[in-house]
C-alpha cells in the first residue's frame, strides 16, 4: 500500500545539511514498520532492522557508553553488514523497550549525522511522556503516521483515477459528473466500515467483500486493550479501559463534548484525566480541544477543560459500536451515530494532513462548529453534516462574528461555491 509519508521519508533521506534521526510516531498496527522497511528496500542498498522488544543482546549494547562509533562497530558485527553512510538504513523499532536507544538519536545526531536512522514504537509517545525517559528534543525529526486516508485508501483499492479527480474538482471548486459523485460516496460509506487500518483494508482488498473486516477490526481494539495493561499499572490500566470503553457512548451524544459522568458515576477529571492523556499520547484517540473565538492563533481561546475525542480510526469505532455494513448502507444508523461516524471521519482526515483540531462553542445565542483549523496565516470553520441536509445556523453565527474569509462546509452534495462558502463533499476531505 502506498502510503503518502513515502515522499516525505525521500526528502528526509536527500538531506544533506543538518540532518537529524527520524522519530516515527503512530499507533499500534497503523504501518510503521512495513512503511520503513518498505523505504529502506526502495531507497537504500541495505538496511538494518533492530526490534528492541525482541532483541535483547542488541538493547545490552546501548547500555554502555552511547559513542556513535562504538555503536555502529557492534551493530556491523552483530548483523555482519557494514553500515555506510547513505547506503544503509538503520531501522530501530519499539524503541520506547530502550530508553538507551532513544537517548542515543541524540550523540548521532551531534557526532555522526552522516548515518540515516528511523526510530519507531507502538507506545512511544506513553513512553516518552512519562519522567524516567530523557527525549532528545531538538534532536530528532519527529512525524506521525496515521492510519490510510480516503485517498490512500483509494489508492490502495486501484482508484487511483478517483483521487486525481477529486483534487482537480477541489481546486476548481467545480461540480464532480453526477454518476461519478454517486460513486464515491458508496466508496466513501465503505471507507466509514473499514477505516485506514492496513490489516483492514487488506482483509478487503484480498477478499472484496466487508464480512470478515470486523474481525480484524476487534483483534486490533483487543491489541490495544492489552497494551493498556502491559504499558500501565494495574489500577492505571482499569482507568484507561474504562475510559476508551465510553468511547462509543460518548460520540452518540448530540453535544459530543467528553464528559467524564460516561465513564462510570462519580467519575472526574482528577481521577481520569492521566487516563485520556495516556489515550492521547498512545494515539489510539484523537483530542479536539473547544477554543472561545475564532481568531489567531487558535491556540490562544484554546479551553483545555472543554474537548472531545475520536477514535484514531473511524472504521474501529464502527467495529467498536458493533455497526453492520447494512446498517450504512440501509441508513439505519440513528442521526446522531451517522453523525459521530462522519465527524470522526473528517477529524481524523483533518489531523492527517496535520491540522491541530478545535472546534467552538458559544453560549448567547448557543451554537457550535464542528471543527476550527488555523492554515497558512488565516482560521477556517468547517461544519459537518452527515447526508444532504446543510443548513447550519451555527456556521452564520460564526461568520458573522469573525469573518473568515474561507468556510467549509462538508456534506453529501456535491462540490460548489457561494460566496466564502465552499460546498465540499465529504470524499473530498483529504484535500483540506
Amino acid at each position: 500500500m502506498e502510503r503518502n509519508m513515502m515522499a516525505e521519508l525521500s526528502e528526509w533521506k536527500d538531506q544533506k545539511a543538518d540532518r537529524k534521526p527520524l522519530v516515527l510516531y503512530g499507533v499500534r498496527q497503523v504501518g510503521k514498520t512495513y512503511l520503513l522497511q518498505e523505504f529502506g528496500d526502495r531507497y537504500f542498498k541495505n538496511s538494518i532492522y533492530i526490534n528492541f522488544e525482541r532483541m535483547a543482546p542488541v538493547s545490552a549494547f546501548f547500555q554502555g557508553e552511547l559513542n556513535p562509533d562504538r555503536l555502529i562497530r557492534l551493530l556491523e558485527e552483530y548483523f555482519g553488514q557494514k553500515i555506510i553512510p547513505d547506503e544503509t538504513l538503520l531501522i530501530f523499532d519499539e524503541i520506547q523497550s530502550c530508553e538507551r536507544a532513544l537517548t542515543s538519536l541524540k550523540y548521532f545526531c551531534e557526532e555522526a549525522p552522516e548515518y540515516h536512522i528511523a526510530a519507531a514504537g507502538s507506545l512511544l509517545g506513553v513512553a516518552i511522556h512519562r519522567e524516567q525517559y530523557s527525549f532528545p528534543v531538538g534532536k530528532v525529526l519527529i512525524k506521525t503516521l496515521y492510519p490510510l486516508s480516503f485517498d490512500e485508501f483509494l489508492k490502495a483499492l486501484g482508484q487511483q483515477y478517483y483521487v486525481t479527480l477529486i483534487r482537480e474538482h477541489f481546486e476548481a471548486m467545480s461540480e464532480m459528473p453526477p454518476a461519478v459523485h454517486q460513486e464515491l460516496l458508496l466508496w466513501y460509506q465503505r471507507y466509514l466500515l473499514i477505516g485506514g487500518m492496513p490489516a483492514a483494508v487488506k482483509e478487503y482488498l484480498e477478499r472484496e467483500s466487508l464480512t470478515n473486516v470486523p474481525e480484524i477490526q476487534s483483534l486490533i481494539l483487543n491489541a490495544y486493550t492489552a497494551d493498556m495493561a502491559k504499558y500501565s499499572s494495574e489500577s492505571e490500566s482499569t482507568r484507561i479501559r474504562n475510559a476508551f470503553s465510553s468511547m462509543p457512548a460518548q460520540l452518540a451524544k448530540e453535544n459530543k463534548k467528553f464528559q467524564y459522568k460516561l465513564i462510570r458515576k462519580g467519575a472526574t477529571a482528577g481521577l481520569f484525566g492521566d487516563s485520556i492523556a495516556w489515550l492521547v499520547f498512545s494515539g489510539v484517540v484523537l483530542s479536539c480541544d473547544r477554543v472561545s473565538a475564532g481568531e489567531l492563533p487558535l491556540i490562544a481561546f484554546r479551553d483545555v477543560s472543554a474537548f472531545k475525542l475520536y477514535l484514531s480510526d473511524v472504521g474501529l469505532l464502527s467495529a467498536f459500536a458493533g455497526i453492520l455494513p447494512e446498517n450504512i448502507i440501509r441508513k439505519e444508523l440513528s442521526p446522531a451515530y451517522q453523525g459521530a461516524l462522519t465527524e470522526n471521519y473528517v477529524a481524523q482526515a483533518l489531523k492527517a494532513n496535520g491540522h491541530e483540531l478545535y472546534y467552538w462553542t458559544s453560549d448567547s445565542p448557543v451554537a457550535e462548529v464542528d471543527f476550527v483549523i488555523q492554515t497558512g496565516g488565516t482560521v477556517i470553520p468547517i461544519e459537518v453534516k452527515s447526508g444532504d441536509h446543510v443548513w447550519a445556523r451555527s456556521l452564520k453565527h460564526f461568520q458573522k462574528q469573525f469573518e473568515p474569509k474561507r468556510i467549509y462546509r462538508l456534506s453529501e452534495k456535491n462540490f460548489g461555491a457561494e460566496e466564502r462558502i465552499c460546498a465540499v463533499p465529504l470524499y473530498a476531505a483529504f484535500c483540506i
